[in-house]
């Protein structure tokens, strides 16, 4: 591999995000931003939700929201792991997608906290009646 790239894995528990060639990595983690260049010492930080920054070797930059997680650098190969994390075209439009994304995770949220509460109220509610079918 090239010495002045290093190859950028982003996964997230369900698919790849991201696995390309880049030139430079900015992230953040609990003490602040740092910046990750090819010729970078090994690394390793747990990563604060927030912006992920990155430059592809075509150029430009590209930027990624995430929510926590762990960033690993190994020689040339660096490799996020998060939980979640959108890539938008731009600044603006990465807003908005995150904002669609996290609403849809909101109400999926409310969903599976329902059903946790039904499912425990169903448990209480038998519990109680075994509890009243052994003392007759």
């Amino acid at each position: 591999m090239d010495i002045d790239r290093m190859q950028l894995r982003v996964l997230a528990p369900t698919n790849i995000v991201v696995d390309e060639p880049v030139t430079k990595i900015v992230a953040e983690a609990e003490n602040g931003s740092f910046c990750l260049k090819p010729r970078h010492v090994d690394f390793v930080a747990a990563l604060v939700p927030g912006l992920l920054a990155f430059e592809p070797e075509s150029g430009g930059e590209r930027f990624m929201a995430i929510d926590e997680g762990i960033l690993v650098k190994s020689g040339p190969d660096v490799s996020v792991s998060v939980r979640h994390a959108v890539i938008g075209p731009d600044l603006g439009g990465l807003e908005q997608t995150v904002h669609e994304q996290f609403e849809v995770l909101d109400d999926r949220e409310r969903v599976a906290r329902s059903a946790i509460a039904k499912l425990e109220a169903d448990f209480v509610r038998r519990f109680l009646q075994l509890g009243e079918s052994h003392r007759v």
